[in-house]
């Protein structure tokens, strides 16, 4: 019997996201599960945390009880600022997003293609609220865009698909895919392998994907 995939849980994968953050990046974080790499940025280096809503050196979750909401993210959490962190208006965040001054933003995802297409803001049923807020500044904007989210739906489909089938959020802007079970590059010519969480081998991989994917190197 081959053993159980070890996934990674959130805290885990924010980890494992943060490892790759670089010193002296400007770092958006979007709503939902990338917030938590706010969490577990790597000691001994600087990483200037961006919102969309108009901060400059977000910190970590406020300890409980100790939560300000006049200092909140984009997704309404309540957030901490590192000494020398700044407030401003949103256009001017926006600004910043769209002017190539961010070096990565990671993001959540429904879809992303294996040459790197994100589809994150609907899924295109009907009735569904569009929320695309500041995605798709931040998908073409930055620099590099990461997407952080579990490899499957609950329906133990793929997310990362050979072509999206819902609404693009940005054309080949996705750099690296990190998931629960593994982390992936997205090139022009398709899914390179970067990393396999324990229990998981390579061919395991592509037959929950359904696609092929380069090995590591």
């Amino acid at each position: 019997m081959s053993p159980t995939p070890q996934r990674r849980n959130k805290d885990q994968l924010a980890q494992r996201v943060a490892r790759d953050l670089f010193d002296g990046a400007y770092v958006n974080l979007g709503i939902g599960m990338p917030t938590l790499v706010a969490n577990h940025l790597p000691p001994g280096i600087e990483i200037v945390l961006h919102s969309e809503n108009g901060i400059l050196g977000m910190g970590p979750a406020p300890a409980p009880g100790e939560e300000d909401y006049d200092l909140i993210n984009a997704g309404k959490q309540p957030v901490t600022l590192r000494p020398g962190g700044a407030f401003f208006h949103h256009a001017d965040s926006f600004g910043m997003m769209r002017g190539g001054h961010l070096d990565v933003c990671v993001l959540g995802a429904f879809q992303v293609s294996a040459t790197g297409d994100l589809a994150n803001w609907s899924t295109g049923e009907p009735g569904a609220i569009p929320a695309v807020g500041g995605a798709m500044d931040l998908a073409i904007g930055a620099k590099e865009t990461w997407v952080m989210m579990d490899l499957l739906t609950r329906q133990g489909t793929s997310k990362i698909v050979e072509r999206c089938s819902y609404p693009l959020t940005g054309v080949a802007c996705v750099k690296r895919i990190y998931t629960d079970l593994a982390t992936l590059e997205c090139t022009p010519q398709g899914l390179r392998l970067v990393d396999l969480v324990d229990g998981l081998d390579h061919a395991g991989l592509e037959r929950l994907v359904g696609l092929a994917i380069a090995p590591a190197g």
